[in-house]
């Protein structure tokens, strides 16, 4: 016995699979690398970035800012101005009339997002004694060439360019504070020339930060501007000075006046008083207006004023200049890869522990859940990081771990139907694949111990047989009975292990170990109801050869109990489901021991092994204690006659 463990473990040892043996760290570090990898150069060329714009704009919509700016207010041209003015542009002298009204009231700076690059008459004189207020700042383009210049009246300290930068999407999220003009050079924005005569009050003045050398500075706020990779942007134009716009609110900013109340004089004076004024349309038909992160949200196209949204743009300095709001701040490049790295790791982890298909999709839900929600958190804390390249390699892994655990699963069963072909019953194939963790090591069945039933079969006068037969025949005959044996040891729990020419080996209590002992003893009542539904086939089984004029047969059944190893033997190229033990011996001795003592056409010979576990359902008769051949002990031999 110990030689034959010996030789089991050697032959277990050199049993390799066609393919690789990868552990789960080895299958997750894989996969991580690979996902994280391919999001990394898709992110590169730019594929997350819509995704990322859209997703934080969900999430900016979700969060709680405060709402009106008691700072600003804003004039309003509206589609009823137009009507009651009945002319567009506005004359000159309405617009004096107009300005010199709100400067009585003493604002703070007033914001004219008006072009106004040539007289429109009446009053322009008194017009341009207004655009001479130092605390009146006027609009023109970058580029003058292509667009609108300033008023010629307004003092070039005075002037502030209006253009806002667009998305790809059509959608205002940056705050343009510095840009490079030819005819001008270094330009100011609209927004940052009022937001600095509001602050110029409060002896906040721009200076170059100490800590961060080539960076504006309000107050204790160092405005950075933005890279071409800041947040989810990958492909980004960031010419000139950007800062990430951060809205206030999606409606009521600041106080809204019509032009027409101002000039009826409806307006209180303490509405005006150090506040910042915005003049400019709101009228659909002037088409001044600007998609932003809050347009799906709001009625009719969902598009805001451009002065509502340069209104924005004051609130956001003037915020973060006071810190009463921060800016928008991003991870570096190695923390957001960290980020996404960590993310990828954490689906293939999921992907590995979660067989279950619900217990899979609970994880899922809520590693996308916590990673959704960390990016959210940080948004209410006005950080970006990207949200879409981490949950596609989150998603992606666990379906690349649980692909690669479906394929193994696959593999082994392969393997299990190679080691044990169509010979075995239905419900141990499925014990086995249930336990197929415990069973399957590197692509083989390890070796293990249990105690089963031994049933070895053999067709006396097979040889008579054959000499009247065409091999093709004798072939179809062999198979025929043959199948019929299967048949019955299927039925019955049991496996056919091989076929011996014209003999048959079959177990009962493999592959999965039996613990109990009532398990043992069902086994070998199996095994003995088998032969005795073999006994009753072979009846038919002579009837037919008798139709066929050939001579009849005989058989010769031998059942054994006792321990046994099962794994599998054989190299990569053929696997076998191997049965070792002095039990399997000891059977195969039982069916070949006194031949000549044939009663009946179905002799069935069991040990005493056997016997103890049928629990007196059969009657038997006792041979006495018999030396079988190569046993050195004497076994006591009981032939089965039938139910008792």
């Amino acid at each position: 016995m110990e030689t034959k463990l010996s030789m089991l473990s050697r032959l277990a040892k050199q049993v390799h699979t066609s393919f690789p043996d990868f552990t789960g760290v080895k299958v997750i570090a894989i996969s991580v690398a690979i996902v994280t990898g391919s999001m990394l150069g898709l992110r590169q060329l730019g594929g997350f970035e819509g995704m990322d714009l859209s997703l934080h704009d969900r999430m900016v919509r979700l969060r709680d800012r405060p709402n009106t700016d008691p700072r600003l207010v804003i004039i309003t041209i509206t589609e009823e101005d137009l009507r009651s003015l009945q002319k567009w542009p506005i004359p000159d002298g309405t617009l004096a009339k107009v300005l010199a009204r709100l400067q009585s009231f003493q604002p703070r700076a007033i914001g004219l997002d008006l072009y106004r690059d040539f007289p429109i008459e009446p009053g322009h004189a008194e017009l341009v004694a207004q655009l001479q207020k130092p605390n009146l700042i006027t609009i023109r383009s970058i580029d003058i060439l292509a667009g609108t210049p300033p008023p010629s009246a307004s003092p070039p300290e005075q002037h502030g360019f209006n253009d806002i930068a667009i998305d790809p999407d059509s959608v205002a999220r940056r705050n343009l504070l510095f840009a490079e003009s030819k005819d001008s050079g270094n330009l100011y924005s609209f927004s940052l020339r009022l937001a600095l005569l509001y602050l110029a009050d409060l002896g906040i003045v721009p200076e170059a930060s100490q800590e961060s050398p080539g960076y504006m500075q309000l107050g204790d706020t160092i405005f950075y501007r933005l890279s071409p990779t800041s947040g989810g942007y990958r492909k980004l134009d960031a010419a000139g000075y950007q800062i990430f716009l951060e809205y206030r609110t999606a409606q009521n900013l600041a106080r809204e006046i019509t032009l027409t109340d101002v000039l009826s004089e409806e307006i209180s004076p303490d509405w005006i008083k150090d506040k910042i004024v915005l003049i400019g349309s709101s009228a659909t038909s002037l088409q001044d207006r600007l998609l932003t992160p809050y347009s799906p949200t709001l009625p009719g196209d969902g598009k805001t004023p451009g002065v509502i949204v340069h209104g924005q743009m004051i609130s956001q300095i003037l915020d973060a200049a006071t810190g009463v709001r921060p800016l928008v701040w991003f991870w570096p490049e190695w923390a957001e890869i960290l980020w996404l790295l960590g993310w990828s790791l954490c689906g293939g982890l999921i992907g590995w522990q979660f067989r279950h298909p619900l217990f899979l999709s609970i994880g899922v839900a809520m590693g996308l859940g916590g990673l959704a929600g960390s990016c959210f958190a940080l948004v209410t804390l006005s950080g970006w990081i990207p949200l879409a390249a981490p949950a596609l390699g989150f998603t992606i892994s666990v379906a690349v771990v649980v692909t690669y655990q479906s394929y193994e699963d696959h593999r082994r069963q392969q393997i299990v139907m190679k080691l044990l072909g169509q010979n075995t019953s239905p419900e141990i194939a499925e014990a086995l694949w249930r336990g197929r963790d415990n069973l399957l090591k590197a692509g083989k069945l390890p070796g293990v111990k249990l105690t089963a039933t031994l049933l070895f079969l053999d067709i006396k006068g097979f040889s008579t047989v054959s000499e009247k037969m065409p091999p093709e025949d004798l072939l179809d005959w062999l198979n025929e009975i043959l199948g019929a044996i299967t048949q019955e040891v299927l039925s019955r729990d049991g496996i056919v292990n091989k076929f011996t020419g014209d003999g048959v080996m079959a177990v009962f209590g493999v592959p999965m170990s039996r613990l109990l002992k009532a398990e043992v003893q069902l086994d070998a009542q199996h095994s003995v109801e088998c032969a005795l539904a073999i006994s009753d086939r072979l009846v038919d089984i002579n009837q037919m050869c008798r139709d066929r004029n050939l001579p009849t047969i005989q058989m010769r059944i031998g059942i054994f109990t006792g321990p046994v190893i099962v794994g599998s033997l054989g190299g990569k190229d053929r696997l076998e489901y191997g049965v070792l033990g002095d039990t399997v011996n000891t059977a195969a001795r039982l069916e070949a021991c006194e031949k000549e003592r044939q009663i009946t056409g179905c002799r069935i010979l069991i040990a005493k092994e056997t016997l103890v576990h049928l629990q007196d359902i059969y009657e038997v008769e006792s041979w006495g204690p018999i030396a079988l051949k190569g046993k050195q002990q004497l076994i006591d031999v009981y032939r089965v006659i039938g139910l008792r």
